[in-house]
């Protein structure tokens, strides 16, 4: 019997598919929506994001949805994390900051890709449990803070990428300023064009006196990034 046709039949019968099948299906879901970078490619294959998720959550890990997190947070689409990765450019050279954890989903792939991840995260139960997920998959060029991931302070910069998981209306300049020449950054800022809609951009910074140039990526729908470390952990 072809796997074809043994997978058909188990579905009809009601069994589930195998962990080989469902990740199979996952990357083949992120190369039909046109995720081609394959190193990233590789990097979501090997990360097991089901345990970036809550237990209960586990059997949706690789489905195209985004999950509910502690404190209120959200673990965005694979598609929409993966995009925004792809669209950094992160080469084994760059080191690169994450502003806003969750669950340390984004930083274990980054990690896969870039030279080191360094990753701020304000709610502190988020933090611990990101790093432990983190230490618990052996990764030691990622790491996660708990702080304010909008008052990035000098002495953590320079950084070559920058991914921010999160709405803002505009990149903090001492964000930008943490930017290296010719970086790149990806945030999710309001679309101009409707009240309701978000777009990802990409934010490439100049190398002297030149501006930042930015480029639409995909739209997008994540939450507002708030300032401060959270009153509750």
């Amino acid at each position: 019997m072809s796997k074809i046709r043994a997978h058909v039949l188990e579905t009809a019968l009601g069994a589930e598919p195998s962990d080989a099948q469902n990740k199979a299906a996952f990357l083949m879901m992120l190369r039909a929506r046109g995720i081609q970078d394959v190193n990233l490619l590789r990097a979501l294959e090997t990360v097991p994001r089901e345990i970036f998720v809550p237990h209960r959550f586990a059997r949706l890990a690789r489905r195209p949805v985004a999950l509910p997190l502690r404190c209120g947070q959200t673990l965005p689409e694979p598609w929409l994390t993966a995009r925004m990765i792809e669209s950094l450019k992160v080469g084994p050279e760059h080191r690169v900051l994450e502003i806003g954890t969750g669950s340390g989903y984004a930083a274990a792939l980054l990690s896969r890709l870039a030279r080191e991840v360094l990753s701020i995260e304000r709610f502190q139960s988020l933090a611990v449990e990101a790093q432990a997920r983190l230490s618990q998959l052996g990764i030691a060029n990622a790491a996660v803070i708990f702080a304010d991931g909008l008052a990035v302070l000098p002495k953590f910069g320079p950084f070559d990428r920058i991914i921010v998981q999160g709405l803002l209306s505009e990149l903090p300049g001492n964000i930008i300023a943490a930017l290296s020449e010719g970086g790149i950054a990806v945030m999710a800022r309001p679309d101009a064009r409707s009240k309701t809609r978000q777009s990802i951009v990409q934010i490439a910074r100049g190398e002297g006196a030149a501006g930042p140039a930015e480029s639409w990526v995909c739209p997008a729908r994540l939450q507002p990034l708030v300032p401060g470390e959270a009153l509750a952990i």
